[in-house]
């Protein structure tokens, strides 16, 4: 009996030419890119050229505005954790009761813990967002707001440039944690109001084990992990030289093939949803 997989909003299988670019750094070059040598300086400029890819799969003015973390979660905790800690004065956090478990448990430790307190937007049968909750959150004390921008389990996209130009209303920065966004909507943070954004490799086809956290360029920040001077001094520890360019390679392949993702793909859905729909019963959109 045959079998498909139909879970690529959890992980996504490596690309077979993300595996073929980077296995020579496991073994060939496997210099460190942070040393000032040129074995390891020629692995740094393999991360730069990865960077810039992932600046144009986001539409990213600065490189400077990309720093490269483990994972979709690091991305979150550091931004929530930057923004409280730049504003001391400002005790509250806005949220949705649909996001993340990266974002929701922080939330509850911070609330149970650290004394914050939180603001747990409701959405409605279909998933989308109170903005009527969320109106009535906002005031001078939230220090950050973040909201999902797909959610992972509904396919939901949230109005999250509205949300993010209310949250500035009120001086909160602004997050969103986009990992089933990034590779399959266009974004253009230059004409954006977010503030932070997060992705994570392993949901455009790179490995497991790297993301980034965009930060857009004037925005106060406060680092999560501190030590060497990697990433500019906001994100410490040796870089993850495979993970890093492969989601370079990742980010220029979902760039190359978005418009094929939001036809031929999106068809492809839609003939599925409407054959389940049809004969399933109880199934419904």
């Amino acid at each position: 009996m045959s079998s498909a997989y139909m879970d690529n909003n959890a992980t996504t299988r490596v690309d077979p030419r993300v595996l073929e670019t980077i296995l020579p750094y496991f073994s060939e070059y496997y210099g460190n890119p942070s040393s000032m040598h040129s074995f390891g300086g020629d692995v740094g400029k393999r991360l730069e050229e990865a960077r810039a890819s992932v600046q144009a799969l986001l539409g990213v003015e600065h490189d400077s505005e990309i720093i490269f973390t483990s994972c979709g979660t690091e991305s979150d905790n550091t931004a929530i954790l930057s923004a409280l800690a730049i504003q001391p004065s400002r005790r509250e956090i806005i949220t949705s009761v649909v996001e993340h478990p990266a974002i929701l448990s922080l939330c509850d430790h911070l609330e149970r813990h650290e004394g914050y307190k939180v603001h747990y937007i409701p959405v409605d049968r279909l998933g989308r967002i109170s903005m009527e909750a969320y109106a009535a959150a906002l005031s001078d004390q939230v220090a950050v707001v973040s909201m999902m921008y797909a959610n992972n389990e509904t396919g939901t996209i949230f109005p999250v440039e509205s949300l993010a130009r209310m949250a500035k209303e009120k001086g909160a920065l602004f997050h969103t944690d986009a990992v089933q966004a990034v590779g399959k909507i266009a974004l253009n943070m230059q004409e954006s109001a977010i503030d932070m954004l997060s992705l994570s490799g392993h949901k455009l086809h790179a490995p497991k084990g790297v993301g980034a956290l965009y930060v857009r360029r004037g925005t106060r920040y406060r680092p999560m992990l501190r030590g060497g001077h990697q990433e500019r001094g906001r994100r410490a520890g040796t870089e993850n030289t495979t993970g890093i360019i492969a989601l370079g390679l990742a980010a220029d392949m979902a760039l190359e093939h978005m418009e094929y993702e939001n036809t031929v793909v999106r068809a492809l859905r839609d003939r599925l949803e409407a054959g389940i729909l049809a004969q399933v019963p109880y199934a419904f959109a």
